[in-house]
């Protein structure tokens, strides 16, 4: 646990942004842990930055529960608190998980947003993905294909 602010610009360098809003406990953000490391270990040597944001204001979801959450998934990437749910409401996120792919362009455009494929409980099953898919064509020059809704849990307003 750092308490460092971050700021997009820290990462305009970058050919792309992944925001993953996510939660310590939701079983859905629990389902994805692990196609979430995959798609880290996939494209950020591509020069796609991950952040993970956490915007519910629970007991479990507290800082220093996130500081566990983060060490015991052991990836590298930023997991940024919320707590004033000032960034969730800037994307209009309202659920864990739910992802925003960024474009750099000067400053940065939303290049996808929703879920990140279309079978949250059965990563075998997953017919469509949605977010891998769009951060390839991002790489490309391509322009974005729509995904599906994000399914997970509610952010309680705080």
């Amino acid at each position: 646990k750092t308490n460092k602010q971050v700021s997009l610009n820290d990462y305009k360098s970058s050919k792309g942004i992944v925001v993953v809003f996510t939660s310590n406990v939701c079983p859905y953000s629990v389902y994805y842990e692990g196609r979430i490391t995959q798609l880290i270990a996939e494209f950020k040597s591509k020069g796609i930055q991950f952040l993970l944001i956490n915007s519910h204001t629970e007991a479990k979801e507290s800082e220093a529960e996130m500081a566990n959450k983060i060490s015991a998934w052991g990836l590298n990437v930023p997991y940024l608190a919320d707590k004033d749910q000032k960034v969730l409401t800037m994307f209009g996120a309202r659920k864990s998980p739910e992802v925003f792919l960024l474009k750099p362009n000067g400053s940065f455009s939303v290049f996808y947003s929703g879920a990140i494929d279309n079978n949250p409980q059965v990563a075998s099953d997953v017919k469509e993905q949605y977010l891998k898919e769009n951060i390839n064509l991002l790489l490309q020059g391509k322009p974005a294909k729509p995904g599906g809704r994000p399914i997970g849990c509610m952010v309680k307003k705080g």
